[in-house]
Parts: C-alpha cells; sequence; structure tokens
C-alpha cells in the first residue's frame, strides 16, 4: 500500500491566524495596559539597548506583571490564551484540509513558528490541531514565568522552517539542525510545505520556503487593506517575489485562501 505523502503548513500566528497580537487580547488589558504604549516603550527600550525586539517585549511582560505584584503563571497565559478570537473559518480549518489532503494521498501536518508566546498558544482550542508549535517561551521557577527562556524573531523563524524540514521536534537541538541530510531523506521536503503568514516579519520565512520550491502565501486582514502601509507591504511581497499568493485571512470552506491552499495541494498530490 502506497504511503501518503507528508505536508508540512506552517503558520505565524498573530495577524494570520487570529487578528492583531495575542498579548493585546487579554493579558495588557488585565494590567490596564494600553497596547500602543507598549509596543512604543518595547521599541524605544530595543533602539536605546541595541537589543533583541522579542526577548525585550518578553522581558516587558513580566517587568509589568511585577510592577503590578501579578505572577505569570503557566494556567494565567493558557487561560488568556483561551479568550483569542480567530479569524473566520480557522476553527473548521484543520479538519477540512486534513481530509481535503487524505482524499489525495496527502498527509497533512500542521506547525506555527510564532514570535507569540508558546504558554498562549497553548491555551487555544486549536492547540491540538498542530504537530508541533515553536514559539517564544519563558523560563519558569514553580509554575512563574522569570525571564525569557527563548524568543523567536523574523530571522530566526528560517532555522525552525529547517527543523521542520527535517522532522526536527525540540528548540535545543542544534547538532541535528546542522547535520547534512540529502532532501529526499527529510521528512517535509520544502517543495512539500506551504507557509501562511502576513506582514514584513514573515518575510524572510516566505523567501526561504519560495525559492527552496515550496509555496508561500500572504494573508491579510481585510479590516486593515485600506490603510496605505498595509497596501505598501502586500505590493511589496508580490513586486520583489517573496510570496506565491495573497489572499483575505478567511479560512472558510470556499473562500480564496481555502481555494489557494487546496490548488496547491492538488499540485503537489498530482506530481
Amino acid at each position: 500500500m502506497t504511503q501518503p505523502l507528508k505536508v508540512g503548513l506552517v503558520y505565524d500566528f498573530d495577524g494570520t491566524l487570529a487578528p492583531g497580537n495575542m498579548q493585546e487580547h487579554s493579558f495588557l488589558p488585565t494590567l490596564g495596559i494600553n497596547a500602543a504604549d507598549f509596543w512604543a516603550d518595547v521599541k524605544e527600550r530595543t533602539r536605546s539597548h541595541n537589543a533583541d525586539e522579542i526577548l525585550v517585549y518578553m522581558w516587558r511582560m513580566l517587568e509589568i506583571a511585577r510592577r503590578n505584584n501579578v505572577q505569570v503563571s503557566k494556567d494565567d497565559l493558557k487561560r488568556h490564551g483561551s479568550t483569542l478570537n480567530y479569524f473566520p473559518g480557522v476553527d473548521t480549518w484543520f479538519d477540512r484540509i486534513n481530509l481535503y489532503g487524505t482524499e489525495r494521498g496527502l498527509h497533512i501536518e500542521h506547525y506555527i513558528i510564532s514570535s507569540g508566546i508558546y504558554e498562549i498558544i497553548r491555551g487555544c482550542s486549536i492547540f491540538p490541531k498542530f504537530t508541533y508549535v515553536f514559539a517564544s517561551k519563558f523560563i519558569f521557577e514553580n509554575n512563574v514565568a522569570v525571564w525569557p527562556a527563548t524568543g523567536i524573531n523574523y530571522t530566526s523563524k528560517t532555522q525552525h522552517l529547517f527543523r521542520i524540514n527535517k522532522g526536527i521536534k525540540t528548540i535545543w537541538d542544534n547538532s541535528n539542525i546542522n547535520k547534512w541530510i540529502p532532501e529526499e531523506e527529510r521528512p517535509i521536503p520544502f517543495s512539500r510545505m506551504i507557509f501562511i503568514g502576513d506582514g514584513e516579519t514573515d518575510v524572510p520565512a516566505m523567501r526561504t520556503v519560495r525559492m527552496q520550491g515550496g509555496c508561500s502565501i500572504a494573508v491579510y486582514d481585510p479590516q486593515k487593506i485600506g490603510s496605505d502601509s498595509a497596501q505598501r507591504v502586500l505590493h511589496g511581497l508580490i513586486a520583489e517575489k517573496r510570496v506565491n499568493f495573497v489572499a483575505p485571512a478567511d479560512y472558510g470552506d470556499g473562500s480564496q485562501l481555502d481555494l489557494t491552499v487546496k490548488g496547491v495541494l492538488g499540485g503537489i498530490a498530482r506530481r
């Protein structure tokens, strides 16, 4: 019996599966922090300390919580994750795409590579749909977050694409990520990988997948597409050949994104 071909669908999270940044849904409001002020402060501290923006925002989350006498526990972060709202169709997307793949001899695996917080994503209703989630993590002592453990920024996302490509489901394993493996022996060749992301922070990952023979799709929030900055980003992604397709972040059955992904999967199956 022929084994089904393994295909990897890889997603960013913020702005891709859910609107906005995950910290803005309930974490910052619970502390009485204005989201715009928080991110402006993060960017200023990033510049003044010549630091990594992801690590700075994670540190500021803990610092502000301590200032308000709030302990950030794993359970608290999971509860924040349970409050997230998704783009239309996300809640039924995975089962529908899995079935579509199965009918064409494909085994679909879903992955996340996100600069957001792992424990918040872990609290989301869709978390069980993913084979593995690569996301920024805290170090926890006695179940309380004390310091950033790892931050996934826009360039390190490409490293995690190769972890998926080679079947490495850890962040700490740096030996196997550098080990040479013939492309045909890798669990998910880039030619059978689809990356779905939004905005400029996903550009390196989008370009890597596209240049390695896979498919990159940029999605956008239909509520924000009217802004000049959003238009410039999308036009740039297309003109500079960073992505194969652009579509609204609507995952519903029969949507433009749904038809695009199914078309790519159909092409993989035919090949």
